[in-house]
């Protein structure tokens, strides 16, 4: 029986190389001493490696990958993630940098090994939508009991273990910040194999997962936001880069970014962003976390300018700060709050910086932070945190630890005049006190600090009550009630922060997209943010892997889709409808019901008159400025439409409307179906929160030989 090598037998060799790598002083010197502790590896023959076991799900391949097979003659960098982690989102440019510079022709290999922290990142569905959400290209394998992780001996997130061609153990780099050593290390080796003749050029059966999807209206929404006095929202568009400012009803008033990733200030048309996440719009103005660029910016629309508030492009490790914004350096921003210090209104901007572990501020006129000293206009600076990734809570705010800080929300006035933060690497949810900067402990977690696996599903109060990576809080000051994105149990739930109770308000916690008819009948996919608005009536939810915008009505408990009106949408950009004379049909989405009637008798020359009735949640009506339409289809039997209306207006539900199609003389065929669909836009109020509802009627029709005239009709009714 074959013996493998795990990370600890390599650990004491590769220490040696280390301790002389810091005593070099030119590249040429460094080289030197990699290719020497090779040639000592490659006269062990007790570093080699399992193979990945049989059986498991593989993404972006044609099939599974071997060690003895398919990578066999390739150097191969095995990368040990779980993708809720920053710290292995920090990883990935320098994985996508190496792969650049060497192919998989030269004979390098990039595998994703996914090895999950919580139980929602072993399924599969889930790795894929986060191979999407992050752009990732190379070969991934859903390790989701981590057996190779154990057979290694692998430790944290993340780690890259280097094989050489016999799938032997070259190199170990623990964490992230190791780029350096990453392109040495595998230069290195790839040239030490080429020069022995071990390396092969074949390729690897490379097939991105990502081209065997449709385009979608948004992808990956992190963040939403709501204006409380114009009731335009703010929605990060994170996979495609952009953000989407949009009226109450829907309509794309403004598209920011979203041609490629990049960073690129100027005119809304020609600025950039990579993945943003978190969006705060009052009035004209719209902040941004511009996670993947490391920066805060501004969108200001009445001047149709973009300009970055803090940050210089790329990521930095700086967990003081205090330097002008656009001097300061700071790491993988994911949401942003405004508020006021000071007794001054709207002069600080609250981040959530992810990447320290920290929540930061940027003045946007002078003031004070509690506990802290006093800064000048645009400075950028560390508020609380120590930049150790703990759930650790203090009165003093430089002293406690926050895990993974990922959705923020303000409660101003008394008795609270603090920040919700929805700390996502412990499960909890914590506050931060904007009178004496103190970080106390809500919901979720557990009292040890060091323990961040204290997740669960449970109702219940304070420590007792269990959450999983939860990414997104809001604040409705009308009930004093927070609202919580449990984003890996994918539900909606509410706590009271004054007796600490949690409970759920809304999802199965099944991953999915289904509209039922009240909240714990309905579903979400890990949703990444969400707002209050209407006075505490409405909640707009980011349901990010199912890219909708999705709307509860805290009064009738029920869910809808947030409509949002675009005609196309490619991979990175879409386009607004144009007006013309001729609607172009949305795709039906999946989770609109679809109602099966059964077979109509009729007659070569007939009519049908198909008599919809439809009635909507009480106290909502359609919507003007975004008009209501049906459609009518008969897939594969075209003909029986030909030359006849396929879709109008529907202006008024209070009566049946009648919609007619004429049977041919001469049919193509005995058995078609008819399929109408309607797309109803409603509101709540006057101006208040848009849902779209849509239902689909299947009708199967038996066309009989005998010509006749006359009229055939048929009733379709549903209730949204």
């Amino acid at each position: 029986m074959a013996t493998y090598s795990s990370l600890s037998a390599l650990f004491p060799l590769q220490s040696q190389l280390d301790y002389g790598l810091e005593d070099a002083a030119t590249p040429e010197e460094k080289e030197k001493l990699v290719l020497q502790y090779l040639r000592k590896l490659d006269e062990r023959e007790d570093l080699r490696v399992p193979d990945f076991e049989p059986g498991l799900e593989w993404l972006n391949t044609e099939g599974p990958l071997s060690l003895q097979k398919e990578l066999a003659g390739k150097v191969v960098v095995l990368d040990f993630f779980t993708y809720c982690c920053i710290n292995c989102v920090h990883l990935l440019p320098d994985l996508h940098q190496l792969e650049q510079l060497h192919t998989v022709k030269d004979g390098l290999v990039v595998v994703g090994v996914h090895s999950a922290k919580f139980p929602n990142e072993k399924v599969l569905q889930n790795v894929c939508s986060a191979v999407l959400r992050y752009s990732i290209t190379h070969p991934v394998v859903n390790d989701s009991d981590a057996r190779l992780w154990q057979e290694l001996e692998v430790a944290c997130w993340p780690t890259l273990v280097i094989l050489g061609p016999r799938g032997n153990l070259l190199f170990s780099l623990v964490g992230e910040g190791h780029r350096e050593s990453l392109f040495l290390y595998t230069a290195a080796a790839l040239k030490h194999y080429k020069e022995q003749g071990l390396l092969r050029d074949h390729a690897v059966g490379i097939k991105l997962y990502r081209d065997s999807l449709s385009s979608s209206i948004l992808s990956f929404p992190g963040k939403v936001a709501v204006d409380p006095n114009s009731k335009k929202l703010a929605i990060a568009d994170t996979g495609h880069h952009r953000v989407l400012v949009v009226s109450n009803t829907g309509n794309i008033l403004h598209s920011v970014g979203g041609s490629r990733s990049g960073w690129k200030d100027g005119s809304l048309s020609e600025a950039l962003f990579s993945s943003p996440q978190g969006v705060f719009i009052k009035g004209d103005t719209v902040f941004v976390a511009d996670t993947e660029n490391h920066l805060i910016r501004k969108i200001d629309l009445s001047k149709g300018r973009v300009t970055t508030l803090a940050g210089i492009g790329v990521q930095g490790t700086d967990k003081e700060g205090g330097a002008m914004g656009p001097q300061q350096p700071i790491s993988s921003p994911w949401d942003v709050v405004l508020g006021s210090v000071g007794g001054m209104e709207d002069n600080v901007l609250w981040i959530a910086m992810v990447g320290t572990h920290q929540i930061w501020a940027v003045f946007l006129e002078d003031g004070k932070l509690p506990k802290g000293s006093e800064y000048g206009k645009g400075t950028c600076v560390r508020f609380a945190g120590s930049g150790n990734e703990e759930n650790r809570n203090n009165a003093y705010p430089h002293k406690a630890g926050l895990a993974q800080p990922s959705g923020l929300a303000l409660a101003p006035s008394q008795p609270w005049n603090c920040l919700f933060i929805a700390d996502s690497e412990s499960s909890t949810i914590r506050s931060l006190s904007l009178s004496d900067g103190a970080v106390k402990h809500v919901v979720g977690g557990e009292r040890d600090p060091l323990n961040l696996f204290a997740f669960g599903d449970v109702d219940g109060k304070g420590v007792d009550a269990k959450l999983q990576h939860p990414l997104g809080v809001a604040w409705d000051a009308s009930g004093s009630l927070l609202y919580v994105a449990d984003s890996y149990n994918h539900k909606i739930k509410v706590v009271d922060p004054k007796t600490k109770q949690c409970r759920v308000l809304a999802g199965t916690g099944e991953a999915s997209d289904v509209f039922g008819p009240g909240f714990t009948e309905s579903s979400f996919n890990e949703p990444g943010g969400l707002c209050v608005a209407e006075g505490g009536k409405v909640l707009y939810v980011a349901d990010t892997n199912n890219h909708h915008i999705k709307v509860l009505d805290l009064e009738t408990k029920t869910v809808s889709l947030f409509p949002i009106s675009v005609e196309e949408v490619d991979a990175l950009h879409i386009t607004t409808a144009p007006t013309t004379a001729v609607r172009k049909v949305p795709k039906l989405p999946k989770s609109a019901p679809v109602l099966s009637m059964t077979a109509l008798p009729v007659s070569a020359g007939q009519d049908i008159s198909m008599n919809l009735s439809l009635t909507l949640p009480a106290g909502t009506k359609l919507t003007k400025e975004a008009p209501s339409f049906w459609s009518l289809s008969a897939e594969g039997n075209e003909w029986l439409l030909e030359g006849q209306a396929v879709t109008g207006d529907i202006a008024d539900l209070s009566q049946p409307l009648s919609i007619t199609c004429s049977v041919p003389a001469q049919p193509q065929s005995t058995d078609p179906v008819l399929t109408l669909s309607a797309w109803i836009y409603c509101c709540l109020s006057e101006g208040g929160a848009c849902m779209m509802k849509v239902v689909s009627f299947t009708q199967p029709l038996l066309i009989g030989s005998e010509r006749k005239n006359g009229t055939v009709a048929v009733m379709l009714t549903h209730a949204f």
